[in-house]
């Protein structure tokens, strides 16, 4: 009952990630919305959720997490129909900023509530698992539930599904997880305020980037002032005796390279769903509902995968599981890219969609559980706060970094092959992120076991 509180809580946030993206036409239209403006619908809830995520896994730990748990399902449900309710750009950008505030709190505990509840081997390997199926059905799901009510009722429908799912799961909380021990300690707001205004900055400065140059003003200053932001909190957190993000974390080659790997991967993954689904509406003339359903050959494909991921890593372990899930997305991009409008969809998409929806459903176990790896008790929180935050950092950098990289060509179907070529180059930085840091650290993981007596 606990896993299932924890993985439908989650898959409602994730859900939420993308129920979006197959209604923007909807939302653009409706809302009188620029293309920036359609970008920040998006980044607001991501930037948010991913700026506040380490200071939401505090709060768990400061407050005790089944209290967190609940105040962040309330919050989510509350904003989600603030969402629905949306009738302007500057509501809906708003509503999903604060809802991005409500999931910092709900996900980090979700994984932080995994850690602390089952124990480290086969029995947490398989929760963790299932996490991660979670995340990569909730993506995709997303896409088919939201079009569907994009279709048959409105957009804003696929938001106001959350308010009963969000009291639901209160109640739930309340009766079945335990109480937890409190961690006497003091909040780092410096280092939340920090890492939430720098990349605020910096993913503005990439949005303009794709309407007015690299050489706006609007443009050079936000993305200065981010990066020097982003540096005075690196800074406090190497001096903060109790910090959002210890430091320390990095020690490890492992949780670093599946930090990267994760980055990366969500910013492919998220971007690649921001572009088809309009590539699907704009260039096949699909209707939402037509839309969602075009990327089942992935979802399903994701999700039988997925399933054998706990017995792969059994045989296999962690790493070489990991490595092939990313190349089997990165041969996806690649074949998905050289898509064109005079390409049906059964002869250019349905088999690239098939690659990443096994790549997606092997990796996106072994990536969570790399994160976390290793991690002392009293950083569950902390690590679990930087598992979450790569994905939507990643996820937020990657729409806006593809964004501005497809911002030049002027016809839809050309700016989705530029963002899926933009795409190919980060999910290879995740390859390569992988091999080089986490592969090694897990060999010499299982070396050291063997010898020891």
């Amino acid at each position: 009952m606990i896993l299932a509180i924890v993985l439908v809580s989650y898959f409602m946030i994730v859900l939420d990630n993308s129920i979006i993206f197959t209604g923007l036409p909807q939302i653009q239209a409706g809302l009188g919305m620029s293309e920036a403006g359609l970008a920040w619908a998006q980044n607001a809830y991501t930037l948010v959720f991913g700026g506040l995520l380490l200071l939401g896994a505090r709060l768990g730990d400061i407050l005790g997490r089944r209290r967190v748990f609940v105040v962040g399902l309330a919050l989510f449900g509350t904003a989600s129909f603030l969402v629905g309710t949306a009738q302007s750009e500057a509501w809906i950008v708003a509503a999903r900023a604060f809802q991005g505030i409500g999931a910092a709190i709900v996900a980090p505990s979700s994984l932080a509530l995994i850690t602390a509840l089952f124990t480290a081997g086969h029995e947490r390997t398989r929760a963790t698992a299932a996490y991660g199926t979670t995340a990569g059905l909730g993506a995709s799901l997303g896409l088919v539930v939201g079009g569907a009510l994009a279709s048959w009722v409105s957009w804003r429908a696929g938001f106001f599904i959350n308010v009963p799912i969000a009291a639901v799961m209160i109640v739930l909380a309340l009766r079945f997880l335990p109480r937890f021990e409190t961690v006497p300690g003091r909040f780092d707001l410096v280092g939340a305020a920090a890492s939430t205004l720098g990349m605020g900055a910096l993913v503005y400065g990439i949005i303009d980037a794709g309407e007015h140059g690299w050489a706006d003003p609007l443009t050079i200053w936000p993305i200065v002032i981010g990066g020097a932001v982003l540096v005075v909190f690196v800074l406090n957190e190497w001096r903060a005796k109790q910090p959002i993000m210890p430091l320390r974390l990095f020690a490890s080659a492992e949780r670093s390279g599946a930090a990267i790997a994760r980055l990366m991967f969500a910013g492919t993954m998220i971007a690649f769903f921001f572009f088809t689904t309009q590539y699907f509406q704009g260039v096949y003339d699909w209707t939402p509902l037509q839309a969602g359903l075009g990327f089942l050959p992935m979802s399903l494909v994701q999700f039988g995968s997925s399933l054998l991921v706990s017995r792969l890593t059994r045989r296999w372990n962690n790493a070489p599981l990991l490595v092939a899930g990313l190349i089997l997305v990165l041969a996806g991009m690649i074949w998905i890219s050289r898509i064109t409008p005079d390409t049906s969809f059964l002869a250019g998409a349905v088999a690239p969609l098939v690659l990443l929806g096994l790549g997606q459903g092997l990796a996106f176990g072994p990536i969570t559980s790399a994160g976390v790896a290793g991690a002392r008790p009293e950083d569950a929180g902390a690590a679990s706060g930087l598992v979450n935050t790569a994905h939507q950092l990643g996820s937020t950098l990657g729409v806006a970094v593809l964004t501005s990289a497809a911002a030049s060509a002027t016809t839809l179907a050309d700016r989705v092959a530029h963002a899926y070529s933009g795409g190919v180059v980060m999910i290879a930085v995740a390859v390569a992120a992988s091999l080089v840091l986490i592969v090694p650290s897990e060999i010499h993981s299982r070396t050291t076991k063997n010898v020891q007596p």
